[in-house]
């Protein structure tokens, strides 16, 4: 697997990347209080644009799909979420809105499946989640869930549009609504949007396998398959995955594929959801695939 080295030109620790749709843009997230814009290609990249908007540390950076046009958000510790639209040029961002609803650290930040229309989850070290949708005027509806993890969120992912084992199309009739959210509790709790901004929990009790922190959680795409499946990872060195099938409010199974005795800081699905990427303490990224007796095995370990 070729890699390229990127340098961002970030003057502190670079927390998070994210590509755009199109995988010709890269957004990058920095303690120096910047998000950078690199165009960027198999051969060469180029910096487009610095954005300034954060007090703080910048932890994550998201892309809105491209129907809602060039459209990235951006968290840190100040607490405010920040929504920059490209102007007349690459090099041109403005900030289209500023959120500053939580009064602590935005820890995570995650677009809605593109169905469910232009709407942006956060979880903050408040122990609030907050959903923010568009509406047709321009201005944004605001829900809450209310202590969603007490001692603060630390990571969200949106469950696909789409019900497991469903065809493709039905999302655009009646998408899920669905949340997966991590916290500092050591748990992982599914959430579920009943209408009306009401969000309640969908899985009683939480998953609780992890015995320290939940750094990240993500929540893999389905593709026609009969069951959902999330990932997560956690300051205890372990990454589990977790399954349910697909009957509405099935019990969820829990399953340690490695224990790499050192913090686990991310993972992340591959488009189809059958690879995982694992992030670790150690500087490694490891691919893991799912055997067919059901185990899961190291695929590939990327080396920078």
């Amino acid at each position: 697997m070729s890699s390229q080295k990127i340098e961002t030109g970030h003057q502190d620790m670079v927390h998070d990347v994210a590509m755009d749709y199109y995988g010709k843009r890269l957004a990058t997230a920095s303690s120096d209080t910047t998000v950078k814009i690199l165009g960027v290609s198999a051969s060469s990249q180029q910096l487009l644009a610095t954005l300034s908007g954060h007090t703080g540390p910048v932890w994550q950076v998201a892309w809105a799909h491209p129907k809602f046009g060039s459209l990235l958000a951006s968290c840190g510790y100040d607490g405010r979420v920040v929504l920059w639209k490209e102007g007349n040029s690459s090099s041109e961002w403005i900030q289209a809105h500023i959120f500053t609803d939580h009064k602590s650290s935005v820890n995570s930040i995650a677009w809605a499946p593109h169905e469910i229309g232009l709407c942006l989850a956060c979880g903050s070290s408040d122990g609030n989640i907050s959903i923010f949708s568009a509406r047709s005027d321009g201005g944004w509806d605001t829900a809450k869930i209310e202590q969603a993890h007490p001692v603060g969120v630390t990571s969200i992912s949106w469950a696909p549009s789409t019900s497991p084992g469903s065809l493709v199309s039905s999302a655009e009739v009646n998408p899920t609504e669905k949340l997966a959210s991590s916290g500092a509790d050591n748990t992982i709790k599914i959430w579920k949007h009943h209408g009306s901004g009401v969000w309640k929990m969908d899985c009683f009790p939480s998953l609780r396998m992890h015995t320290d922190f939940v750094r990240d959680v993500a929540w893999a795409p389905n593709l026609g398959l009969p069951k959902s499946t999330i990932a997560s990872a956690s300051q205890d060195g372990t990454v589990i995955i977790w399954t349910a099938s697909s009957k509405e409010g099935e019990k969820w199974d829990g399953k340690v594929i490695n224990d790499f005795k050192t913090p686990v800081w991310r993972v992340s699905w591959s488009l189809t959801g059958n690879i995982l990427a694992v992030a670790d303490g150690n500087n490694d990224v490891t691919l893991w695939k799912e055997s067919v007796d059901g185990e899961w095995q190291q695929a590939t370990t990327i080396k920078p």
